[in-house]
Formats: C-alpha cells, structure tokens, sequence
C-alpha cells in the first residue's frame, strides 16, 4: 500500500535544474571534474545517448539528459545560446572558476569582487550552459546594498 511522502525526494530542494546537453556523458565528466559532482545516477539508452543522469554538487541535485531531437529536445549549442543561468556558490570561487576554464569552459565574466557582496564570475561550459561562480564575502544591509547601487549607476 503506497503512503503519503514529501512532495519531492529526499535530497532535493523545491527547484531541480535540467540540463539538456550535447555529449552528456563528457558533460557529466566536466561537471565532475569542474565543479567536484558525484554521480548520483545515469540511465544509459541502446544508442549511446544518456536518456536521464541526476549528479549532486553541493548540497543540490541537478538533472541531464542527452539531446532527443526527435522530440524536439535540445541544448544550448543545438539553438545557438541559452539565456538561463545558472548560480553555483561554492568556498573557493576562483579556485572553481579556474579549474572550470582550465578543462574548457569560456569566461564570459571574469572573477571580480562585486558591488553586492559576492566575489564571481561567469562561465559558459563545453555544453553551451552559463554558469556563474560564487561566494559569498561580505553581507550587506539592505540599506548599504542601494547606497552601492546608486554609487555604481546601475
């Protein structure tokens, strides 16, 4: 007899990313080695596409796929670009950042210290998806948050 559970597994957050890539066996090796992934799973098809694969990095889950034209799924190289990102907080941010441009990611934005209290830059992977390196190294009042603002211009 089946009973109630949480509205999502144990190790999940309410909000899952789901990578569609080009090659996702290679990505799951970049992701693994760029950005310290363990593999939580992977469904490998006859063909020698990967048809699902759960990987955690940190204390989240993201999901991937290999592309699936047939049924009109495909990733970021496939379309020429993505305009999602995503945000990776991790202890060491240049450290990462670096490691991921070392095995071939493309620095979009360079490491910096930013107005809003985070040291990051942004990535665009082997796959075509944009990542942006993170940690945080100071945090801000909302009120001193707008006084930088307005002293940027932005």
């Amino acid at each position: 007899m089946a009973t109630k559970d949480k509205p999502f597994p144990e190790g999940f957050h309410s909000i899952t990313p789901y990578l569609v890539v080009k090659g996702a066996a290679a990505a799951i090796d970049f992701y693994k080695a760029a950005f310290g992934a363990t593999e939580l799973m992977r469904m490998p098809q006859a063909e020698g596409r990967v048809g699902h694969a759960e990987l955690k990095i940190g204390d989240s889950v993201i999901m991937l796929a290999d592309e699936f034209p047939e049924m009109k799924i495909v990733g970021p190289k496939t379309l020429g670009g993505t305009p999602v990102g995503i945000l990776l907080h991790v202890a060491d941010a240049d450290a990462t950042f670096n490691r991921a441009v070392s095995l071939g990611a493309q620095v979009l934005r360079p490491m910096a210290d930013q107005f809003y209290g985070d040291r990051s830059g942004t990535l665009i992977d082997p796959f075509g998806h944009k990542w942006t390196i993170s940690h945080h190294v100071e945090h801000l009042s909302p009120e001193e948050l707008q006084r930088r603002i307005a002293a940027s211009g932005k």
